[in-house]
């Protein structure tokens, strides 16, 4: 095909995205998951045109990691970090990210070792996926909701991501099984976290010292260095990209005095600033490009056979169920929207297509990935659009309004 159709598809497809996110960002719909629907409606007008096509997996996954860190390096930048407050959000965030995964990977593990009757060691690679809640769906699709609400899930999706990821790396590499390593595991986690630290100030010093004009990127190829090293080692990688855009937007925070002799908190502003310009416009780009791809790789034809649709329905109840146990009995406060945010999207394509051939299921069909996504996508719409309704809002919301002072 000439490339100037290619050229010309690619900028009509970049239009088309900015006019969903403009419908869908006040109303908090995931304009993701129109961009997956799209991709299905192509794939099907391609077929039935009879034009060849094909989608490279490998720039799929590409296209998903730098998503991934431009998406959670955004949700950094954004957060602002005053008090008890936001301290208090993150130990929430935390537990609900970890203890729902926990469960969720528990469960799913459970239902598809009697569903398909495989390995179960198989069946726990697969539900991970399944058990992590897409950052890179939700953060883009809270700006209409309260700062509590807004910060909880920002932190939550975040926290899930790298949980998931640590995990899954673990046991595919066979380390989490074998005795005595669980505390080189969690090992790992404080490592990572020290590391983070280090590099977030490192890169800082670096951005507001370099004179020149062309320096983003250089930080963004030192980030995504940083992340693939880090995917390797087994290490936390995605710390470094969160902690980075808290770092930044928290310098002037009193607990950086001793480091503001070396970085200049006015130039630290001006990065802020800049960043966040750079990092929305690369993350909105990515996001467009890699949930369309996707829907085009994707046979709509196979949501409609019954192992997809009763597998799929399961393990989109089992999910839904515990998350509602714990935000309503454990964490007892804002129950709604946050029961409806748990869609699964990005990292759940990611590490389900990185799966190695030792682990696959082979009696598990694809089309239970797609049906999930889809299904937790119209229940956080769902969510979101019900948000604003008086008779909804308030439910289970017991904080007090005096501690977000």
């Amino acid at each position: 095909m000439n490339t100037y159709y290619f050229i010309l598809a690619a900028c009509f497809l970049i239009i088309i995205s900015y006019l969903i996110n403009l419908f869908t960002r006040k109303k908090g719909i995931p304009s993701v998951l129109l961009l997956l629907l799209l991709g299905l409606g192509a794939r099907e007008v391609l077929v039935q045109l009879q034009i060849p096509f094909s989608t490279p997996m490998q720039l799929v996954e590409l296209l998903g990691i730098i998503g991934l860190i431009m998406i959670v390096l955004e949700a950094g930048l954004d957060i602002t970090i005053t008090g008890k407050y936001q301290l208090k959000i993150i130990r929430h965030a935390f537990l609900s990210a970890l203890i729902i995964f926990i469960l969720s990977a528990i469960v799913c593990s459970t239902f598809l070792y009697y569903f398909l009757k495989e390995p179960f060691i198989n069946c726990v690679v697969y539900s991970i996926p399944f058990s992590i809640v897409s950052s890179a769906i939700v953060i883009p699709s809270v700006s209409h909701l309260s700062d509590w609400k807004k910060e909880f899930l920002v932190y939550e999706t975040s926290f899930s991501d790298i949980l998931g990821i640590l995990v899954f790396n673990y046991i595919i590499a066979g380390r989490i099984l074998e005795a005595g390593n669980i505390g080189m595991f969690f090992g790992n986690i404080l490592i990572g976290i020290l590391a983070s630290v280090i590099v977030s100030l490192a890169l800082l010093f670096l951005l507001t010292r370099i004179g020149t004009r062309v320096r983003f990127f250089l930080v963004f190829a030192v980030l995504i260095f940083l992340y693939a090293g880090g995917k390797l080692l087994h290490l936390p990688s995605l710390l470094v990209i969160l902690l980075f855009g808290l770092t930044v937007s928290n310098f002037r925070h009193n607990l950086f005095d001793r480091f503001k002799k070396w970085i200049n908190p006015e130039k630290t502003q001006e990065v802020h600033e800049l960043l966040h310009n750079i990092t929305a416009e690369t993350s909105f780009l990515v996001r467009t490009f890699f949930f369309f791809i996707f829907g085009l790789s994707i046979d709509v034809r196979l949501l409609g056979d019954l192992q997809v649709i009763t597998a799929g329905s399961c393990i989109v109840v089992l999910l839904f169920v515990i998350r509602f146990i714990y935000l309503r009995f454990f964490l007892k406060a804002h129950i709604f929207p946050e029961l409806f945010f748990m869609p699964r999207g990005l990292i759940t394509i990611l590490l389900f297509y990185s799966i190695p051939v030792s682990f696959r299921l082979q009696q598990f069909n694809e089309g239970i990935l797609l049906f999930v996504i889809l299904v937790t996508g119209f229940i956080m719409t769902a969510g979101s659009l019900f948000y604003r309704n008086e008779e909804f809002e308030n439910i289970n919301d017991e904080i007090p309004v005096t501690e977000q002072n």
